[in-house]
C-alpha cells in the first residue's frame, strides 16, 4: 500500500502553527512560480525554524543549525562563493565519497546534481535557515580576503592607488561589499562607519539598536571611506564639509538603496548609509501593527475629503512607513496625489513624487505651492519644520485638500502646542487638524526562543496603575535564529488622537495641555504606553521594550 505524502499546508495546520483561513490567503495570493512556505514566511504567518521543523517531518531530511557550526574551512575551494550564495547552500563535512551541504531547499534537485557533478561527491542535503547559510558564507569566505597584506602596504605608502579602490578585484572593494552584503543578511537598517583615534569601528544598527560588527585597521580608513564616496558619486577631494549622496546597488541578487551622508570628526570623516530594502517596504496598513480600534480611527481620518493628518515621532520611528501605506490604500485612479518629500525614499507607482533641492530654492513650502496650482486631492509633505511650511498646509487643508505630513514631536497632545509655538493661529489649528498620529517601534519577542514567564513584581504593578492585568509575559531566550538577542524584528506601537469637537473648543480656548489630556482620555484613547502593554499581553514584545520607548 502506498502512504500518501500530506501537503506542507496541512502539516502546518495540524501542527497547530497556521489556522485554515490564513493558508486559505496564502494559496490565494501565490503565483505559479512561487512556492507555499516563501509565501507564508512573507506573510509572518510562520517562521522560518517552524518551516523547517515541518519540513524536516516531511521530507524526513535532518535539518542542522549553522550557529558555532564547526566548519571545515578547506570544503570551501569545493564550491564558488558565488554560487553558493545564489544557490544558498553551504559545504558541511565529507565523509568518505559523501559531501553533506547545508541547503535552504533541498527539493532543489538541480543544484544537487550540479554539485554531484562538479565535486565528483554523491551530495546529502540538510536544511538550514536562509539567513543561518548566508551569515556562514559571508564570515567563511573571504575571511582575510587580502586585507592584513594592503593594510601593511598601505601604512608604507601614503597615497591611495585610484585603482586600488576601483577595481573589483581589489580587497578593499571586497571589504565594502562585504560589509554591505552583512548587513543586508542582518536586516540592519543603518551601517556607521566610526573612526576612532587608533581604528575605525564598523556598527549596525539591527532592530534599533546599534551594535559593532568589526574593527577596521586606522590605516585603511582613508580607503575605505574613498571607495563609498565613489560608489556615492561624492567628491573624494572634500573632507571639510558634510556630503549626501545615494547608491544604487545589487547585494546577493537583490536590489538595494542607500542613503549616504558623511560628516567630518576629529578623527576623519564619519559615514552614515541607511539601508533603504526595495523588496521588504511595508505598503498594507493591517501590516503595521495598528490595534483594531486605532486602525478603525487612523482609516475614518485618511478617508475624509480634507484636513490635516499629522504622524509624530522621532527619527527611524517608521514615520515614512506609515505615510507610505496609507499613500497606497488612498492610490486610486480617480484622485490625484502629489508628494514632496527629502528625500523620496521609496518611489510608489501612480504617485507624482518630488524631491526637494534647497539648492535652487526648491523648498517644502515653495513645493507646495506649486503642488496646490496641480489640481491635487491628496498631498503628501515629507516633514513639517517651519512656520512657512505649517501655513501652506493648513491653508491647502482648509482649501479641500487632504494633506498628510509628519512632525517631530514626543507625542500626539504636544503636537498641538508644538504647532502654537510656530506662530499658527489656534482658530486655523482647531479647523485644519483631523488627527495626529504618535508612534514608535518596539522589537519583537523572537519566535523561536520566546517562552511565557512569570512577570516580575514590578511589572505587574506598572500593569496594574493603567487598568489592565497581566498573567504570564514571554521572553526570548536567544537563539541562532535572533542572534542570541532573544528579539527578531520590530513593530510599531501607537497612539491616535482624533479631533473632535470639543478638542477643537479646547484649541480654540488656547487650552492647557493637562485639559486636552482629559478630554482624551474621556474619549477612550489609547495612550503609546497602554498601546504597547496591550502588545506584551499579547506576547507581542516585552515590557522593558515600551518603557525604553514611551513614558508613563
Amino acid at each position: 500500500m502506498k502512504e500518501t505524502r500530506k501537503r506542507l499546508g496541512d502539516l502546518l495546520v495540524d501542527a497547530g502553527l497556521l489556522s485554515n483561513d490564513q493558508l486559505e490567503s496564502a494559496l490565494k495570493e501565490k503565483t505559479k512560480e512561487q512556492r507555499l512556505g516563501d509565501v507564508l514566511l512573507q506573510r509572518g504567518f510562520i517562521t522560518e525554524q517552524q518551516l523547517i521543523e515541518v519540513l524536516e517531518f516531511q521530507l524526513g531530511i535532518p535539518h542542522v543549525s549553522l550557529y558555532r557550526y564547526p566548519f571545515d574551512v578547506k570544503l570551501f575551494s569545493l564550491i564558488p562563493k558565488e554560487q553558493a550564495k545564489r544557490n544558498v547552500i553551504v559545504p558541511l563535512k565529507k565523509e568518505g565519497d559523501k559531501l553533506y551541504v547545508a541547503m535552504a531547499d533541498p527539493m532543489d534537485f538541480y543544484t544537487i546534481e550540479d554539485l554531484r557533478l562538479a565535486t565528483g561527491f554523491s551530495i546529502e542535503p540538510a536544511i538550514a535557515t536562509k539567513d543561518d547559510i548566508l551569515r556562514s558564507i559571508n564570515k567563511f569566505y573571504d575571511a582575510d580576503d587580502g586585507l592584513d597584506q594592503l593594510a601593511k602596504e598601505v601604512s608604507t605608502v601614503e597615497q591611495v592607488k585610484e585603482d586600488t579602490i576601483t577595481d573589483q578585484d581589489s580587497p578593499i572593494v571586497k571589504l565594502v561589499n562585504q560589509l554591505l552584503s552583512n548587513a543586508a543578511t542582518q536586516k540592519a537598517s543603518d551601517i556607521h562607519i566610526d573612526p576612532q583615534e587608533t581604528k575605525v569601528l564598523v556598527r549596525y544598527r539591527v532592530d534599533g539598536i546599534l551594535r559593532t560588527e568589526r574593527t577596521i585597521p586606522k590605516s585603511m580608513q582613508n580607503m575605505l571611506i574613498a571607495r563609498i564616496k565613489i560608489m556615492s558619486k561624492l567628491d573624494i577631494t572634500e573632507h571639510r564639509i558634510p556630503q549626501d549622496g545615494r547608491i544604487k546597488t545589487n547585494i546577493d541578487y537583490r536590489p538595494i538603496d542607500l542613503r549616504v551622508s558623511t560628516l567630518p570628526t576629529v578623527y576623519g570623516e564619519k559615514v552614515v548609509m541607511r539601508i533603504l530594502d526595495l523588496g521588504s517596504s511595508l505598503n498594507d496598513l493591517n501590516q503595521l501593527g495598528f490595534n483594531k480600534v486605532n486602525l478603525q480611527r487612523f482609516q475614518e481620518m485618511i478617508s475624509k475629503p480634507t484636513g490635516i493628518v499629522l504622524i509624530t515621532g522621532p527619527t527611524g520611528s517608521g514615520k515614512s512607513s506609515t505615510l507610505y501605506a496609507a499613500l497606497n490604500k488612498l492610490n486610486t485612479e480617480e484622485v490625484n496625489i502629489i508628494t514632496v518629500e527629502d528625500p523620496v525614499e521609496y518611489q510608489l507607482e501612480g504617485i507624482n513624487q518630488i524631491q526637494v533641492n534647497s539648492q535652487v530654492g526648491l523648498t517644502f513650502a515653495t513645493g507646495l505651492r506649486a503642488i496646490l496650482r496641480q489640481d491635487p486631492n491628496i498631498v503628501m509633505v515629507g516633514e513639517i519644520r517651519d512656520r512657512e511650511t505649517v501655513e501652506v498646509a493648513i491653508r491647502a487643508s482648509l482649501t479641500g485638500h487632504l494633506v498628510l505630513s509628519t512632525i517631530h514631536t514626543n507625542d500626539s497632545i504636544s503636537t498641538v502646542t508644538r504647532l502654537l509655538d510656530m506662530g499658527v493661529e489656534p482658530f486655523l489649528v482647531a479647523s485644519s487638524l483631523s488627527g495626529i498620529i504618535a508612534q514608535r517601534l518596539v522589537r519583537r519577542v523572537c519566535r523561536d526562543c520566546g517562552k511565557p514567564q512569570v512577570p516580575s513584581v514590578r511589572e505587574k504593578e506598572i500593569f496594574r496603575k493603567r487598568g489592565l492585568t497581566i498573567d504570564t509575559v514571554i521572553r526570548g531566550e536567544g537563539c541562532s535564529s535572533c542572534n542570541m538577542t532573544g528579539y527578531k524584528g520590530r513593530v510599531a506601537i501607537h497612539e491616535v488622537l482624533s479631533i473632535h469637537e470639543d478638542m477643537k473648543r479646547l484649541i480654540l480656548n488656547n487650552e492647557p495641555l493637562s485639559k486636552l489630556r482629559e478630554v482624551a482620555i474621556q474619549h477612550k484613547t489609547i495612550f503609546l504606553l497602554d498601546d504597547g502593554l496591550l502588545k506584551v499581553k499579547q506576547g507581542i514584545t516585552t515590557t522593558e521594550e515600551i518603557l525604553r520607548v514611551a513614558m508613563e
